[in-house]
């Protein structure tokens, strides 16, 4: 089969859907089909070709276009022709994200030329989110995105909690779910946890709180201070680490910390990659992510994989598979309710590493990128059969 991936950006500091993306299409890819991923330089300029030349990445070829203004909408006039030219070649497309430039445009050919997508909204479709920029996004909806989901041959879901947020706004379209995967490889050997401490010496000797993901209204990061300033009071060997680029909320989270008396047992690090990520991990005692909307959360499997036990919301859509495997405790997006998962972490470490290691049994045996890629592909199969039987 020819797949093509089309998405706005694959920039790392836009968190979980560039990942996901480009590791979906390298593993498919490694199965033997033609799979391209179309996107633009947008957060990524000067650090990529922009002239649509393929680049190979793992098995699959990605093609970047220069991103345009308004950049809010991510706009490229050259990957709207590239798209016009190329997609029909296509047997499948799968589209990620809503209410931007490339889903218009993809969307627009796919319905041309006859070839079905998938659409995967990323958790655009959860209510807290659906909910932000209301004016704004109707104003879209109207224009062309309520069109792009009546007429997706399916909507990519990568939990059932997601779908079931989801169905009020699908407009009809079919859900189906193939959750995200996993290199389990980059878990396998970590770095020694000294790698970490040797570079953020002020958490020598510490027990280490990791939030791992953007500094973003969503996170719950009003939720996080707060609790971690009441558990800091209890366990002062802790140290809070947050680690992600700043998407807003930074200035703020800083200051709850001061106004709470624990700005000295915090670090933010900003965006942490590759081996200086997984020796946070390899550090860490507990994940935390109590965030008030979460599509996936693919830093939680992270964790999981790196044997780390989680704390997290029961917004993290992630967060049943988290609880039927024992890999961590779950709460509403409370402070006082997260406070109580900190503290029974913290205070039982026998307990904790125990669902680490579930955390790792759970990620090994669901959601290993092999295992994911062969879903996609009967995925990706059953729609372009749809298509031939028109």
């Amino acid at each position: 089969m020819r797949v093509l991936h089309v998405i706005s950006s694959l920039a790392p500091a836009l968190g979980g859907p560039s990942k996901a993306c480009i590791e979906m299409a390298r593993a498919v890819a490694a199965r033997g089909h033609t799979v391209e991923v179309y996107t633009t330089d947008f957060g990524l300029e000067g650090r990529v070709p922009a002239d649509g030349a393929p680049v190979a990445d793992g098995a699959a070829a990605v093609r970047y276009f220069p991103a345009q203004w308004p950049r809010a909408f991510k706009p490229s006039w050259p990957l709207y022709t590239a798209l016009a030219r190329d997609l029909p070649r296509a047997d499948v497309v799968h589209l990620h994200s809503l209410y931007l430039f490339h889903d218009w445009a993809a969307g627009r050919f796919c319905r041309r030329a006859n070839i079905p997508y998938i659409l995967r909204p990323h958790g655009t479709l959860d209510p807290y989110i659906w909910r932000r920029h209301r004016a704004r996004k109707q104003v879209m909806e109207w224009a062309f995105q309520n069109q792009v989901l009546r007429h997706a041959a399916a909507l990519h879901y990568t939990t059932e909690e997601e779908m079931h947020l989801a169905a009020p706004y699908a407009r009809g379209a079919p859900g189906v779910v193939v959750p995200l995967g996993i290199e389990l490889g980059e878990y396998d050997s970590l770095p020694p946890p000294e790698r970490f401490v040797a570079r953020y010496p002020e958490t020598r000797g510490k027990r280490i709180v990791l939030f791992l993901s953007r500094l973003h209204e969503k996170k719950g990061l009003d939720i996080l201070a707060t609790a971690f300033a009441r558990i800091a009071r209890k366990f002062p060997d802790v140290h809070l680490v947050l680690a992600g680029p700043d998407d807003g909320m930074g200035a703020q989270v800083d200051q709850w910390l001061r106004n709470a008396g624990v700005a000295g047992k915090a670090t933010r690090t900003g965006m942490l990659e590759g081996e200086d990520k997984n020796a946070a991990l390899a550090a860490a005692s507990v994940f935390v992510l109590p965030s008030y909307s979460e599509n996936f959360g693919i830093a939680v499997l992270e964790a999981m994989a790196a044997g780390v036990p989680v704390a997290i919301s029961d917004q993290v859509n992630l967060w049943r598979e988290v609880e039927r495997g024992g890999a961590g405790l779950v709460s509403p997006c409370d402070a006082d309710a997260f406070t109580g998962l900190l503290e029974r972490l913290l205070g039982d470490p026998a307990t904790a590493r125990g669902m680490g290691e579930a955390g790792r049994r759970v990620a090994r045996e669901k959601f290993s990128w092999p295992r994911i890629a062969s879903a996609l592909e009967s995925l990706y199969a059953d729609v372009a059969a749809r298509r031939s039987i028109k």
